[in-house]
């Protein structure tokens, strides 16, 4: 019987997570992230005593204001779309997870993630909610000591054991929002911390065609309200320097050629050329073949078939068939 430290937020993933886990044989040690939502940490706290873990609840709300939801804002004023969980998942979630395994000689962590786990490497869950693309920025170390109890099966499977196992949770609803954001209203919340880009220009073909009402309300691949010309149009870039913001009709979206920064290898850098699939935001539909090459800490990828308005601040995601090579941030 092994120890395990799971990443516990009182949800449906993590409580089936937690019975998976026990009916392995292991011992299960709850680690609750609390970020100062008072019924949710009391939520995690009555899953836990029912299922019977010991729960450790941990203070993040510091850490997550400077290594997330920080970086976020200052990402999204500049123009792009950054992805928190990503950042998070390494630099909060699983390196406090790690810390409490090492604090109480844990072997394993473990979180409800939808991807598997083995022998250090970490693959794709299940086509219907793969979740391995916000795994790859985990460091080496993170992702060898990783168990992922729900990778070989899909929500609803998962819904049924909550059922069986009568947890009464097993009808609580998805969590679909930015943890730091429960209303959704990004907007609010940047200007709650930061002042406001002003209105600027919106640019098509080098001609100015309006006004936008700033920056940080717009994302790269969004359709822009209206017809231009009787044709619908799209966000194609935004510039944070000029305030303005370039439009494109839909075909003039897709690009084959993405460059990453800060790329993160769960394997060794490769010093020549590799095949490889790529995933440029986290949809399960596009994933074409493309062969990379790392330049400097950052790579290049050229992918066989065009991908959709690549964005600034998203994250490039490598795969080798199933299995996760890791991700950088999209120029």
């Amino acid at each position: 019987m092994s120890k395990i430290v799971l990443g516990f937020s009182g949800g449906v993933d993590s409580a089936v997570s937690a019975k998976l886990l026990q009916k392995a044989g292991h011992q299960v040690y709850g680690l609750y992230l609390d970020n100062a939502d008072r019924a949710a940490r009391e939520d995690a706290v009555s899953a836990a005593e029912f299922i019977g873990i010991p729960l450790t609840v941990l203070d993040v709300k510091t850490e997550l204001e400077e290594k997330v939801c920080r970086p976020f804002a200052e990402s999204y004023l500049r123009g792009e779309t950054p992805n928190p969980c990503i950042i998070c998942n390494p630099g909060v979630k699983f390196k406090n997870l790690l810390a409490e395994a090492e604090r109480i000689g844990a072997e394993h962590i473990a979180t409800g993630h939808y991807a598997r786990a083995e022998k250090g490497m970490i693959f794709k869950g299940m086509p219907a909610n793969d979740q391995s693309y916000m795994l790859c920025r985990l460091t080496r170390e993170q992702a060898g000591r990783c168990l992922f109890p729900l990778g070989g099966f899909e929500k609803k499977q998962v819904r049924a054991m909550a059922e069986e196992f009568h947890l009464p949770v097993a009808h609580k609803p998805d969590s679909m929002e930015i943890c730091f954001i429960p209303d959704k209203d990004y907007i609010g919340w940047l200007s709650r911390r930061r002042e406001m880009p002003p209105p600027g220009e919106f640019v098509f073909h080098g001609q100015v065609v309006g006004q936008h009402e700033g920056i940080h309300r717009y994302t790269v691949g969004q359709r822009r309200p209206g017809l231009l010309n009787e044709r619908k149009v799209y966000i194609s870039r935004i510039d944070p320097i000029s305030n303005t913001i370039e439009l494109a009709l839909w075909e003039e979206l897709f690009k084959t050629e993405v460059h990453a920064r800060n790329f993160n290898w769960l394997t060794e850098p490769p010093e020549q050329p590799i095949r490889a699939s790529v995933r440029v935001r986290h949809t399960k539909w596009e994933n074409p073949p493309c062969t990379v090459w790392a330049e400097g800490s950052g790579v290049k990828i050229l992918c066989d078939e065009p991908v959709r308005a690549p964005a600034a601040g998203q994250s490039a995601v490598l795969y080798d068939g199933d299995r996760l090579l890791g991700g950088g941030f999209i120029l």
